[in-house]
């Protein structure tokens, strides 16, 4: 359990991402926050913006830094991307093996339905908007497969989201790479990060309005 605890402190320290793996590392994180159901704990938002932070400070694998951002955004953009697909990949093949199950206090078919619902009133701006909201980010890919979201309507904002998300959050800790204060700083402006993505989650939690849902299977 320590060396659990000690490797999620590391991913926040810059200089240990640049000793262990470097900012490879943060791609391999985030492919898996992304793709896989038991990646909602890893911290991705204050992970992208750490990585500005190192973009902004190293000469690597280019000697220009804007280079570098460039190189660093596209390659853990596409990791997200590819992250979605893995997910989406999993939920339509889950799609059977979910209604088969029985309701627990974890699991209820309504969740389904209200997740049809989501994306049918959203549309693909639920994929887009999921990409900010931790633990949502992870599972909205799986639920859109479940759902049986058409394929196109999935990639391109799948696409356009993992972009914008991984755009606005590394070019915000790359903006701020040589601040000083920002250095001296890095972890209330973690906390801070970590308060303002998680609040919506929370909100929607607590003045979430119960509603029944016929429990049926969803058409393919």
């Amino acid at each position: 359990m320590q060396t659990i605890i000690d490797f999620f402190s590391h991913l926040t320290n810059p200089e240990w991402i640049i000793q262990y793996g470097g900012l490879y590392i943060v791609v391999l994180i985030i492919f898996i926050e992304t793709g896989f159901p038991f990646g909602f704990f890893l911290p991705g938002d204050p992970l992208l913006f750490i990585a500005g932070m190192v973009i902004a400070n190293t000469l690597s694998p280019f000697g220009a830094p804007p280079l570098n951002l460039l190189y660093w955004i596209v390659l853990i953009a596409t990791a997200g991307t590819i992250g979605n697909f893995v997910g989406y990949w999993l939920g339509k093949r889950s799609n059977k093996l979910l209604f088969q199950r029985k309701d627990t206090w974890f699991f209820k078919k309504k969740y389904l339905m209200q997740a049809k619902e989501f994306y049918d009133k959203k549309g693909g701006g639920a994929i887009m908007l999921a990409r900010f909201l931790p633990l949502v980010r992870t599972f909205a890919p799986i639920v859109a497969g479940v759902v049986k979201m058409s394929p196109g309507k999935f990639s391109l904002y799948n696409i356009a989201g993992s972009f914008l998300w991984v755009i606005s959050i590394v070019s915000a800790g790359f903006l701020l790479g040589e601040n000083e204060w920002a250095k001296q700083n890095l972890e209330k402006i973690i906390m801070g990060i970590v308060a303002v993505t998680t609040a919506p989650v929370l909100i929607k939690m607590f003045i979430a309005r119960k509603k029944n849902y016929p429990v049926n299977t969803i058409s393919s």
